[in-house]
């Protein structure tokens, strides 16, 4: 192995013990020298380029993208998952000769979860197709699939127990973005349809377990709710636009009319 080599290695495992302590301060600093560091090799991405130690180059920078997009997970930064899942994606579709890598299936199921996170549907099903048949055995995929069929079925029971059974200890962080969005849903129809809802039915409605969680809900998304005697009373805004009564008789007194001297012209 090349010093250069040797030396990007030793950065990298500083890395992943910067990561187990959860120093994600210096993370991100070794991070940016090990990108730098990665533009010097010609075997890479976009070049590919057949070099004595390629494999061996390939499968290092393979797993530094990994461990980027884990620590953009564990930092809750989306925008540096998609940078980093990006520029990780042509290691598992484009290089050849690569020991199969167990991180894929895990990181592919967590980009589309990531998706449907943010409504791009279009997209996650753009995603779905590219993946091989064997991908989509895969328990990671098929997570991410029968969520997104739960949530297009307004099946939203299922969308939120679904993080009882992550197949990924990663996947926790979008599933708790996919239940919020899920309870926002809900909340913004609820509103719209009622008036006021009992507290109990309230609970029911936007799946929470006490009407602790249901107080502390309100509190942070929807403070203009009220609690009364037993109520959640939704505070909807009053249009501004007046409502003018329809002229029905008028209009029918019309149409009559116009009956009448069709019938003297034929």
């Amino acid at each position: 192995m090349d010093p250069k080599t040797t030396e990007l290695s030793q950065t990298f495992e500083r890395f992943k013990a910067a990561i187990v302590r959860k120093d994600f301060g210096t993370c991100t600093n070794l991070l940016s020298q090990l990108k730098v560091s990665l533009t010097g090799y010609k075997s890479l991405p976009p070049l590919f380029e057949k070099t004595p130690n390629a494999i061996h180059e390939l499968t290092l920078a393979r797993d530094i993208y990994e461990h980027a997009v884990i620590l953009s997970v564990k930092t809750e930064d989306q925008d540096a998952f998609e940078r980093d899942f990006f520029q990780l994606k042509p290691y598992y579709t484009d290089a050849r000769g690569l020991t199969p890598s167990s991180q894929e299936y895990p990181i592919l199921g967590l980009n589309l979860l990531r998706l449907l996170v943010q409504n791009r549907i279009a997209e996650f099903h753009t995603e779905l197709e590219l993946l091989s048949p064997t991908a989509l055995e895969n328990p990671c995929i098929k997570h991410a699939v029968v969520l997104e069929q739960s949530f297009m079925e307004g099946a939203y029971n299922r969308v939120l127990t679904a993080r009882q059974t992550v197949p990924h200890e990663t996947y926790v962080y979008f599933m708790d973005l996919l239940a919020k969005t899920v309870r926002d849903e809900i909340a913004g129809c609820s509103e719209k349809a009622y008036d006021r809802l009992s507290t109990s039915d309230a609970l029911k409605m936007l799946l929470f377990s006490s009407e602790k969680e249901l107080l502390e809900y309100i509190k942070e998304e929807h403070p203009e709710w009220e609690i009364k005697n037993g109520f959640v009373v939704f505070q909807r805004a009053k249009e501004s636009i007046t409502c003018k009564e329809i002229p029905s008789l008028e209009l029918i007194n019309q149409t009559l009319g116009y009956a009448r001297e069709l019938e003297r012209i034929v």
